[in-house]
This record gives structure tokens, C-alpha cells and sequence, in this order.
């Protein structure tokens, strides 16, 4: 029986040189219907990236020839990077002029030409990741174009005359890519929109999610099979649950949240503490491969906005049917773990349950209680007083055991955007990060790590989140910025095992925040993956995603994984190749998604802030240097979570030139230096509302 499985496997043992069709079939000794099996298996294994055709028509492995597959990283220089997909490899260099025409987060393969250097060639793109572009519709003597309004994108997109769907020069549009670049023709497209210019923030958003092809609707069907599981409800499916419905339970979430994945449950015990994690129970009502289960898969994830949310699920689920909303019952997965008074775990039992959650809090209400210990909130939860309290203790327990054994412990605060009531901007300030938030956090890491390590320890196929070392070329260049604040004495090098004292030497400082911020920078991206490396940041050996399943797909499959472990106790071996085989598709399309849903989200609190300081120009406000580039300095203001930039060019006290060595700017005939955490005033001199850039002087 021929398979995918069967064909690797044969590569990877029998053969050592690139092999034709006719060689592989000899050597099998196969029939003419099995030749034809295996044609169709070779094609998908290609496609895949998991086997090379060469230009001979010769077949191999991509470890042989030197040739490693992964997604494409790309700069608005022209280069970028390949980011393995294997795990636990150093990302590859690829020069501008190596690239093939690959584009932002595409899946390719490439070839390694410096080993020592880690630079090489994209020799293949296997999957595009856009099939649209946003940008400028340019009219001119030469034709029609399309420049990208992501800089990533290294072209501009050629519109014949029959395309151009009555676009005029200057026009806003999205334009679908026909073809991409090739050696001797430019990538050309067709205008499926032209968009209108901005009249609102709410203009704004709309124009983004138009940037980003994000999904507006959901199709009819899918509505239409989430319209009858909630007409059903939960009545009848009880069975072979634990009823849990007495145990008190609360949910934590913001203000402003309805989709309620997570609910907890404590109480002390004589060994320690005994904590429950009640997880929606997504997966019981999104059945694999139903209608629900392929949009959400295709959408990935939720995407969070400040005036709206574009859910995985629809709301009849994610808000209802499937939330832990309070006073109801609702179906769930339970992670029930025991603590020793020191934070060891003593036990994790993991099971389908029944809760119902006797209060919706919020993280300023827990704050308040536990915290500030307000009277009057205090007597309004009384019956839950206790329960709060061994809370606090058991997160300041597994918070100080976290650390101890290396995990970065970033307090970085995020803008948060307040809106009035025709939606737009009324002030952009730091989001409070809370001692509630800690616990709900440390709960919930606690209940990943569970779940994965107990997966693992089976040997069972899985899903991990996992968050792999910073390349140390990186590391080199944060040290020198570090060093040249002065923060660090004597410390030519860094290693990633010394962050954590690194965290703790700056803690207080008046760097601390910055230095934290390029720390951060310096990590790779955390990512999905079939193949477990453990989580550097978290310093977890094991780790997955199982906490939200209502706004990410990852999770909704770890649920699916541990359900079928739990009832069969034991899968065939069809099964474990089954799960080796689809996880690692699904892991890069997450990755993905949640990288696209990043970057839409970063655009939306751009756009935000730029129409929120319009009406500023002119005004002087104080701020902080937070970066420095040959071409100015990046500041951050205090009064408002804003960040701008101040062109080089825009300080005319002096000319000044850049000291790489020490990541200052210095005036030739002053000698007048900018270094990052200094303060200066500045004036805001441009809002460009087209790049969403705000522009100051000093």
C-alpha cells in the first residue's frame, strides 16, 4: 500500500542521490495502477515541500540537497529571512537579489549557499500568502500600477487598461494579483475595489479590513449550523460529564469581553492548593471537518479591534452558546490540578464537566477586592472573599516558581484606545495590566503546560506552542544598544540563559521599560508546531495552547486530541499517522493567521492614533526617545500612549550624524547627543493620515 507515509520513509532510507520516477518505481516493484497512486503522492509531497523535483526530473529529499522549507520574513530593503519550519534551526539570510519575488509571510523553499553565514536563495514558492494587495493606483506614461501600501511587498503591481475597474490616478485600492513576479515579465493584477477616501476612524477600519481580505460575514451554511446547535442547546448532553455545577466558579475577564472561554474554581487542601481550570467546551458542539470546523480553521482566529471583534465562531457560539457566561449551565473542559504549598504539581486530571459560573468579574473588580480591599466591592462578592484571596496566593506562589526557573517576565504595557460614542478616539492611554490579569495568567500557563506534558508523556501527536532561543546575531546587536545606555558594567556578552538576571538588574531603572522592549524585539516570534522545543519565554519544556478554543484554532484542535485520548485510552496506529500528517499544515496556517491578525491590529491602533492627534498639530507635548535609526529618532509621548517620529532632517540646530556603536545621534559642531530614554520636547509638525505616521519637530 502506497502512501506519503511509505514514500518519506523510502527517501529518507534507500535513497542517497536524486532519483527518477522510473528508478523509484523499479525498486518498488510496482503495478501499473500503483505507479499512477504514486505520480499523485509525489505531486502532493512536492507541492508540500516535503520532497524536491529537480529541473532533470529527479527526485529527493530536501535535507539532501541542502534546501530547507519555510515562510518568508521580508524587509521594505528588498531582503529578508526564511524562518525554518523546522524548529530549533537558525532563521537563513536571503539578499534582495535572491528572493525570487517571494512576498511577506510566503512558504518557500530555499537553498543554503553560506552555511557559516546562514545566507542562501529562495529557489521555490510553494504557497503565496497574498492574493491581494492594498495601494495606490498610479496612472502614467509607462501604464497602470498599483504601489503596495506594505512596504514589505518589493513591487509594484502592473494593471492593463481593461483592469483598471474605472480607478483614477491617486485612488485608494485593492487590487488582486493575476500573476506574480517571474524572471522576464512583472507581476500584473485587476482593481476589485476602489476605496473611498476616510471620512471617519470608522472609514478607517473599514478600509483595513478591506486591506487585509478579512472575512466580513460568515458564509450562510455555517450561520445556518450554528443557528441550530444553539436552538438545541445543551439539554440531553450531560451525559458522562462531571457536574461540577456547586463547586463556586468565577470567570475574569476585561470590561468589554463577551466571549468567556475560561472560568476557575480553588480551594485549599492540606498538601497545598487544589485549582480548577474550566475550559468552553468548543469542541463538543464544532465537530472536525463540519462546516463550522472549516471556517474557523480557514479564519484561524479571532481579530480584536477597538470598535469591534472579527470572531472565529459565530456569535450565537462564541458569545453564548459556547461562552461561560454566568448563572447558566454550560459545558466544559476541566484541567483539575493540585498544588503543593511551594507551587510543585502534585496531579492533573483532565475530564468533560458541567459548571455554572456564579459571577462574570472583571480584572478591576478582582483588583479591587483582593488588592486595593474595597469596602464595598469586598461586601458585595463576600460569599467569594475566601476563594479570592487563595487566589492571590496561589499566583504569587507559581509566579515566583516561574521565575526561578528562568521564564521571562515582561510587564510591558499596551495602548488601549477609548472610544465615545460615534466611535472615535477620545484619549489612547497605557491599558492597565493588574495583579487580576497575573492570576488569570498564571492559571491558564499552568493549564497549558499540564495538557501538553501529559500528551507528550503518552507519546500522542500534538499541537505545541512553542518559542525557540533568539538568534545570537540579534542578541549581539541588543547588546550593543544595551551597553551604550550604561545600564549594564562589564558585560561584553550575553547568552539567553542570563535574561532573566538581565530583567532583574534593570528592574526600577529608568531604561527599564526600553530595554524590556528590545528584549522583546530580539526573541523570535512564538509559534505552532507539530515538533515540541519547548517555550524560552515561558522556560517550559512542554507547552500548548488549550485555554481559548472560542477565538483560536489551535486550541479547539489540542481539545479534540485530548478528547479522543481520553475516551479510546489508546489510538491505532492510523490514527497517530493521521495526526503527524495534518498537524503540521495546521500549525503553519495558524501561524500565520495569527501573524496577519497581529499586523491588522497594529494598522487599526495606528490609524487610531493618527486621527486622534490630527487636531494637534502645533501642539508641544514631552517625550521619550524609544529608538534611534540613521534617519531620526522614534518618541514616545508622556501624556498620551502615542508614538512619532522626528526626521534627522527636521532638527536644524545641526547636522547629525549616527553612531552605530553606540545607537546615538551626534551633531558635528555641538556635540549635542540624542540617546534612547532621553526627553525632549517636541512639537507635532505632520499627521500623514495616508502612511497613519505622525510627524514632530523639535
Amino acid at each position: 500500500m502506497i502512501t506519503k507515509e511509505f514514500l518519506l520513509s523510502f527517501f529518507k532510507q534507500k535513497v542517497s542521490q536524486p532519483i527518477s520516477f522510473r528508478d523509484i518505481s523499479d525498486r518498488l516493484n510496482l503495478a501499473l495502477s500503483e505507479r499512477r497512486k504514486m505520480k499523485k503522492l509525489l505531486r502532493e509531497l512536492v507541492d508540500e515541500g516535503s520532497v524536491i523535483r529537480t529541473r532533470k526530473g529527479l527526485y529527493g529529499t530536501s535535507e539532501e540537497m541542502s534546501l530547507i522549507t519555510g515562510y518568508f520574513e521580508a524587509h521594505r530593503d528588498g531582503y529578508g529571512f526564511v524562518i525554518l519550519e523546522k524548529p530549533g534551526e537558525r532563521d537563513i539570510f536571503i539578499p534582495a537579489r535572491a528572493t525570487l519575488g517571494a512576498m511577506d509571510n510566503d512558504r518557500v523553499i530555499a537553498r543554503i549557499e553560506n552555511k557559516h553565514r546562514r545566507e542562501g536563495s529562495i529557489i521555490r514558492i510553494l504557497q503565496r500568502a497574498h492574493t491581494r494587495i492594498a495601494g495606490t493606483f498610479e496612472a502614467g506614461r509607462a501604464g497602470f500600477y498599483v504601489r503596495p501600501k506594505n512596504r514589505a511587498i518589493p513591487f509594484d503591481l502592473y494593471i492593463s487598461h481593461k483592469e483598471t475597474n474605472k480607478a483614477k490616478d491617486g485612488d485608494s485600492v485593492i487590487a488582486e494579483i493575476i500573476s506574480y513576479p517571474a524572471d522576464k515579465s512583472p507581476p500584473s493584477g485587476k482593481i476589485v475595489k476602489i476605496l473611498k477616501k476616510p471620512e471617519s476612524p470608522l472609514d478607517e477600519v473599514e478600509g483595513i479590513i478591506d486591506e487585509f481580505n478579512l472575512p466580513r460575514r460568515f458564509p450562510h451554511d455555517v450561520i445556518e449550523e450554528a443557528k441550530t446547535l444553539y436552538a438545541e442547546g445543551i439539554e440531553a448532553k450531560n451525559h458522562k460529564r462531571k457536574d461540577l455545577c456547586v463547586l463556586p466558579t468565577v470567570t475574569i475577564d476585561g470590561e468589554r469581553a463577551k466571549d468567556f472561554d475560561d472560568a476557575i474554581s480553588i480551594k485549599k487542601t492540606d498538601e497545598g492548593y487544589k485549582l480548577w481550570v474550566h475550559i468552553a467546551d468548543v469542541g463538543f458542539y464544532v465537530k472536525e471537518d463540519s462546516l463550522l470546523d472549516i471556517e474557523a480553521r480557514k479564519r484561524g482566529t479571532s481579530v480584536y479591534f477597538p470598535d469591534r471583534v472579527i470572531p472565529m465562531l459565530p456569535k450565537e457560539l462564541s458569545e453564548d452558546l459556547c461562552s461561560l457566561k454566568p448563572k447558566v449551565d454550560r459545558l466544559a473542559f476541566t484541567v483539575e490540578m493540585d498544588f503543593s504549598k511551594h507551587g510543585d504539581r502534585l496531579d492533573a486530571k483532565f475530564y468533560p464537566s458541567i459548571i455554572n459560573s456564579n459571577e462574570r468579574m472583571t480584572y478591576t473588580s478582582v483588583k479591587k477586592v483582593v488588592v486595593d480591599e474595597d469596602r464595598h466591592e469586598r461586601k458585595k462578592y463576600d460569599y467569594l472573599l475566601h476563594d479570592f484571596e487563595t487566589m492571590g496566593e496561589l499566583c504569587n506562589i507559581l509566579k515566583s516558581w516561574r521565575i526561578k526557573r528562568g521564564s521571562l517576565d515582561f510587564d510591558l504595557p499596551e495602548p488601549e484606545v477609548l472610544l465615545d460614542i460615534q466611535g472615535n478616539p477620545e484619549d489612547i492611554i497605557r491599558a492597565e495590566r493588574n495583579f487580576a490579569h497575573m492570576i488569570i495568567e498564571e492559571f491558564m500557563i499552568a493549564a497549558n503546560e499540564a495538557i501538553a506534558e501529559h500528551l507528550e508523556g503518552l507519546g500522542i501527536p500534538n499541537l505545541y506552542r512553542i518559542h525557540e532561543e533568539p538568534d545570537p546575531l540579534k542578541l549581539e546587536d541588543m547588546m550593543k544598544i544595551i551597553t551604550s545606555l550604561g545600564v549594564l558594567k562589564n558585560r561584553k556578552g550575553i547568552k539567553p540563559k542570563d535574561f532573566p538576571s538581565l530583567l532583574k538588574q534593570i528592574q526600577g531603572a529608568p531604561e527599564e521599560e526600553i530595554i524590556n522592549h528590545m528584549i522583546l524585539r530580539s526573541l523570535k516570534q512564538a509559534r505552532y508546531s507539530a515538533v515540541n522545543v519547548g517555550h524560552f519565554g515561558l522556560a517550559s519544556e512542554s507547552y500548548s495552547h488549550f485555554t481559548s478554543p472560542i477565538r483560536r484554532y489551535p486550541d479547539l484542535i489540542v481539545h479534540r486530541i485530548l478528547r479522543e485520548t481520553l475516551a479510546k485510552k489508546h489510538l491505532s496506529d492510523k490514527r497517530l499517522k493521521e495526526l503527524e500528517s495534518i498537524l503540521p499544515g495546521i500549525a503553519f496556517h495558524s501561524s500565520r493567521m495569527e501573524r496577519q491578525a497581529d499586523e491588522a491590529e497594529r494598522e487599526v491602533l495606528d490609524a487610531m492614533r493618527a486621527w486622534f492627534m490630527k487636531d494637534k498639530i502645533g501642539e508641544e507635548f514631552r517625550g521619550k526617545v524609544v529608538s534611534i535609526t540613521p534617519y531620526g529618532l522614534k518618541i514616545r509621548l508622556k501624556d498620551y500612549y502615542v508614538e512619532g517620529f522626528l526626521h534627522v532632517s527636521f532638527m536644524t540646530d545641526d547636522f547629525y550624524q549616527y553612531d552605530e556603536g553606540n545607537m546615538r545621534l551626534r551633531g558635528i559642531h555641538k556635540k549635542k547627543i540624542f540617546s534612547i530614554g532621553d526627553e525632549l520636547s517636541v512639537r507635532i509638525d505632520r499627521v500623514d493620515m495616508e502612511e497613519r505616521e505622525i510627524i514632530f519637530g523639535i
